[in-house]
């Protein structure tokens, strides 16, 4: 039986559809989407993921993803050295930064504890992010990981490692409703739970 699409094509179609979220009609569109538009296009859109090994990287200091280390939030003498806000991706930076409520640094765990997926603590850049409260000189760590089971867990579990008699620990506020991603909230809904955070 003849092929439908050419290998080429087909093994497109493949790669796109291994993306999170993307299934094979999906890659298929995609793919047929890049055969439609000029070659120029197609070649700077792969030359612009062929760079990404080399021209990302994570910031020695907070793990953000950055093209340089320091990242810019960690290199900004603007921000505030005495707020530390935890997130769990670099993603979850995003709105946060969009709602302005906030101008202190960072720290991106690389995920959330979850037993189930065998994800525990020493999987988590905790040591790291206890390694920053025990140098000094921070006052507050605000908890803003996902409003989703294992964010929960994860906060709880890091409100009491970190608690100690001159830094207060917070987590932010409930504008987000249970079981959304930071990633994919509104500005003014994260600048509410940024205002409205409590200490744990």
């Amino acid at each position: 039986m003849t092929a439908v699409y050419p290998k080429p094509l087909r093994r497109l179609v493949v790669l796109l559809s291994r993306l999170p979220g993307i299934g094979e009609k999906t890659a298929t569109r995609l793919a047929m989407f890049l055969l439609s538009v000029p070659p120029e296009f197609v070649r700077e859109l792969g030359a612009a993921i062929a760079g990404i090994p080399e021209s990302v990287t994570k910031c020695s200091k907070c793990f953000n993803i950055a093209d340089e280390d320091p990242c810019g939030f960690c290199a900004d003498p603007a921000r505030r050295d005495d707020l530390i806000c935890v997130v769990e991706g670099p993603a979850d930076i995003v709105p946060i930064e969009k709602s302005g409520e906030f101008k202190g640094r960072y720290h991106v765990l690389g995920g959330a504890i979850s037993p189930i997926d065998g994800v525990m603590p020493d999987d988590l850049r905790v040591r790291e992010l206890l390694e920053r409260t025990a140098r000094g000189g921070v006052s507050e760590v605000i908890l803003a990981t996902n409003l989703t089971a294992e964010g929960e867990s994860t906060a709880s579990y890091l409100a009491e490692v970190l608690k100690g008699p001159n830094l207060r620990v917070s987590r932010i506020a409930y504008g987000l409703p249970m079981g959304a991603d930071l990633e994919y909230a509104d500005e003014i809904t994260v600048g509410r739970a940024m205002k409205g955070r409590r200490e744990l």
